[in-house]
């Protein structure tokens, strides 16, 4: 059960329907907190814990949805896809039936979070090319067709991951945020109480993978352990 605030919409006229419909925000609460409080943290967690763990050579074929060793690297970005792609769907249903914008810290910290999350996508567009002496159709004798941004490390993808990975623990804490004063607003036990317990299941998982060390390096995943490649050479005492 819920309990409504006064000033929370019930219904809404639509003109191009000719008709009032009746608002269900329960729907829109359960949407976003699936969203920023169990897709996400998902999705940030396998790419954290789920990299393969580094080989010599490391992954040989292209990135791309068809090839399994790259499930990690595909989960973390169509999934974050799919939740910025909803995230804006029940934006806009909000903005339609609230009129406007409210200007309360819920709509605040949303359209922040939401905001940070397309700029999460966009950035990731332009993380630069992958590079690596072992990878895809990479000539070993040739050293020109190893370049990348990443096998290189060069400054545009230092960039970008200094940005993407900052921003998106940046993100997500908006995100509980704008999930917490939503439940406030529009109250739901089930879902209130969710929100302690499902990021204590994380924060425990967490705890778990830390401590079987599977947080494993993503360069060395990707290229290999070899002390031949540049960025592993660059951090050789470390």
């Amino acid at each position: 059960m819920t309990e409504q605030l006064p000033h929370i919409p019930s219904e809404v006229y639509l003109g191009f329907l000719g008709r009032t419909i009746e608002i269900h925000w329960n729907y829109h609460a359960i949407l976003m907190f699936g969203i920023w409080i169990v897709l996400v943290p998902f999705c940030i967690s396998v790419i954290r814990y789920c990299k393969p763990k580094p080989t010599e050579y490391g992954l040989h074929r292209k990135v791309a949805i068809r090839h399994a060793e790259w499930w990690w690297f595909n989960v973390h970005k169509y999934g974050l896809y799919l939740a910025v792609i909803l995230s804006l769907c029940g934006l806009v249903v909000a903005l339609v039936v609230s009129k406007g914008i409210s200007g309360s810290v819920h709509s605040m910290l949303g359209l922040m979070t939401i905001l940070l999350g397309c700029l999460q996508i966009l950035t990731g567009m332009l993380r630069g090319t992958h590079g690596g002496k072992y990878y895809n159709n990479a000539d070993l004798n040739d050293p020109s067709t190893w370049r990348g941004d990443h096998y290189d490390r060069t400054v545009r993808r230092r960039l970008f991951e200094a940005y993407h990975k900052t921003s998106g623990m940046f993100t997500l804490f908006c995100a509980v945020g704008a999930v917490g004063s939503g439940l406030m607003q529009y109250p739901m036990p089930v879902l209130a109480a969710l929100l302690f317990l499902i990021p204590l299941a994380f924060l425990a998982a967490w705890v778990i993978l830390e401590y079987h060390e599977r947080r494993y390096d993503g360069y060395r995943a990707a290229h290999g352990y070899s002390m031949e490649h540049p960025y592993n050479k660059d951090r050789e005492f470390l």
